[in-house]
């Protein structure tokens, strides 16, 4: 009798505690998949009628959940990036471009990892970043538990990528990126099931260089989605890119296969984006413009969620949201209140996600973009559901009477191919007028400048400063863009013109100065360089090198800085110059006592 009511007491404990893990379960915050294309435009897809491309994953995902026809992104990656995580418009976060030091997102600024870590949630970020390459600004600093991927805009190699880090360390890798990415994000997804996570899984494809498998032993699978895109009749870039992207929905079948076999499926909300307009050409949707437009195929994007269970299948919805959205959805998804203190500008979709529609919760989105500095006069728009004012001016110049710009009714010409600005020139003034209004909004107080380069940051002793983020004075100096790691200054034709960066020396101390450098000339002879911080100086000579494509590393010497902001300046040290030379990048490592 008494085995018997032990048993009946031990099964009673079973079903309770397991009846307590299902009931916690179901309490338990979703899951969250995000997922981000890089340059892979509305079009892309079969979603949105496209002939040519294959995409069956996205299109069975949108069968089973939501599509959002009006998802606006910004019209470049880094500010889209900048939004997505802070649910800010760009410009209010400091970061102003995609390049020359303009795309860090200030310090200050709090991400939507930050915010779900902070509410039991696992977090990782698989593939790019492009929000700061500096130790105190990259993702496992700002909120990430686990980071695989690359800092910048874009990387050069896809088979065997030599330019990923794993927590701010460099790492060797073997295989293609889109599948390297994919495979780290489902190894986080399946190492621990305790907490509910976040993985935001951004792919670099189909971003240039538009590379498939390119080793020997995998290049014949590249080749065969190559060559079945040309047996389409596309030209081969699009080939590439179209098959860039089924590669991508490849391993977007990988991720849902994942989620079921681990019994998360139901669990877990996926939503898969691009970050900006599309670069691709055979087949537009009926959208004018592309990647670095204000036009509709520049920041409409694809958008599709799915949640099994929570949300419905098939349904489409013509609302208009964007990527600062995520946020605040984010945070609804996961019971958290939005942290104190912060000004969004997005708004929570989770009700339209999950009705399969409704209105949008936004009067008007707004756009902006412009290489160097913000300018409301260059590339910009402003709409609401129906009327658009666009403005596209390459000089980007304040005119005396400034024009109302091109407006267009997008409910009648979603391809903006007529202009109705005189019939209704009440609804331009109004709108540049607005746009105005918020343009000053987000810009106030900010000053759009590259960031001060941390030194001395234990976690990242030995920091490299790049060409693009120098600030360059005098006539003659110019950069040359060969792809972050590979580009160089070239030009040096004077010591009056100098090349300087600002450095935030986080520990004094003695750092040791390296150059990296291509250098050739006619005559031969031996280059020199003068490198100053405050009043201390050092000067390097340069050895000529094979070619001045050719770079090598030499020392310069060492310097002692002082804690602070500092500027450092580097010059030709003779009046003549260095007639063909190419600086790489300067090295500086901290020194221990």
């Amino acid at each position: 009798m008494k085995r018997r009511r032990f048993i009946l007491s031990m099964l009673v404990s079973l079903i309770c505690l397991a009846s307590q893990q299902i009931q916690a379960k179901e309490q338990r915050p979703p899951n969250i998949i995000l997922i981000m294309a890089d340059d892979q435009g509305y079009w892309d897809t079969e979603v949105a009628g496209n002939p040519h491309i294959e995409t069956p994953t996205l299109k069975q995902m949108a069968a089973e959940g939501v599509t959002f026809n009006h998802f606006y992104a910004n019209m470049v990656c880094a500010p889209t990036r900048a939004g997505l995580m802070t649910g800010r418009h760009y410009l209010r976060t400091g970061l102003y471009n995609t390049r020359f030091g303009g795309d860090t997102l200030g310090s200050s600024e709090t991400t939507i990892a930050q915010v779900l870590k902070s509410a039991g949630y696992r977090t990782g970020l698989f593939g790019k970043w492009h929000l700061g390459r500096y130790s105190q600004y990259q993702p496992h600093r700002r909120g990430f538990d686990h980071f695989f991927g690359h800092y910048h805009g874009h990387i050069e190699r896809y088979s065997n990528p030599d330019q990923v880090v794993v927590n701010g360390q460099p790492v060797e890798t073997r295989g293609y990126v889109t599948d390297l990415f994919t495979s780290a994000a489902i190894d986080f997804i399946k190492r621990d099931q305790q907490q509910p996570f976040f993985c935001y899984l951004a792919f670099n494809a189909p971003h240039s260089p538009f590379l498939l498998d390119t080793t020997h032993f995998g290049q014949p699978e590249g080749d065969k989605l190559i060559e079945k895109y040309l047996a389409k009749g596309l030209p081969l870039r699009e080939a590439r890119i179209y098959g860039m992207v089924e590669r991508i929905d490849q391993n977007l079948n990988r991720l849902f296969k994942t989620l079921k076999e681990q019994g998360l499926d139901k669990e877990t909300l996926v939503i898969y984006t691009s970050d900006n307009g599309g670069v691709s050409r055979a087949f537009k949707a009926g959208l004018k413009g592309g990647k670095g437009s204000a036009y509709e195929g520049g920041t409409r994007v694809p958008f599709v969620v799915r949640w099994p269970g929570k949300i419905p299948a098939g349904k489409q919805t013509d609302a208009m949201v964007a990527q600062i959205d995520l946020f605040p959805t984010f945070c609804e998804l996961a019971g958290v209140s939005v942290p104190e203190g912060i000004e969004l500008d997005g708004k929570s979709i989770l009700s339209l996600m999950k009705q399969g529609g409704g209105e949008s919760p936004h009067e008007y989105l707004y756009h902006t973009w412009d290489r160097y500095t913000p300018n409301p006069w260059h590339r910009w728009s402003i709409h609401g559901p129906r009327f658009k004012l666009v403005g596209h001016d390459p000089q980007g110049k304040k005119q005396q009477q400034e024009p109302a710009g091109q407006l267009y009714d997008l409910s009648a010409d979603p391809g903006e191919t007529k202009d109705v600005s005189r019939k209704y020139p009440e609804v331009a003034s109004r709108l540049r007028n607005e746009f105005h209004r918020w343009f000053d909004d987000v810009t106030k107080g900010q000053v759009y400048q590259p960031a001060a380069i941390p030194l001395g940051d234990p976690l990242e002793p030995v920091v490299e400063l790049q060409p693009s983020w120098a600030i360059l004075t005098g006539d003659g100096l110019e950069y040359s863009f060969d792809g972050y790691d590979w580009d160089t200054l070239d030009g040096w034709k004077s010591n009056q013109s100098t090349a300087h960066w600002q450095l935030d020396v986080l520990q004094p101390g003695r750092y040791t100065v390296e150059l990296s450098y291509g250098y050739r000339s006619e005559p031969p002879a031996t280059g020199a360089l003068q490198l100053a911080v405050g009043d201390q100086s050092l000067e390097c000579e340069l050895p000529m090198t094979t070619s001045q494509n050719v770079f090598m590393r030499t020392k310069a010497g060492t310097l002692e800085l002082k804690q602070g902001k500092q500027k450092l300046t580097i010059r030709a040290a003779k009046p003549e110059g260095i007639q063909g030379l190419r600086l790489n990048s300067i090295w500086l490592k901290a020194l221990s006592d």
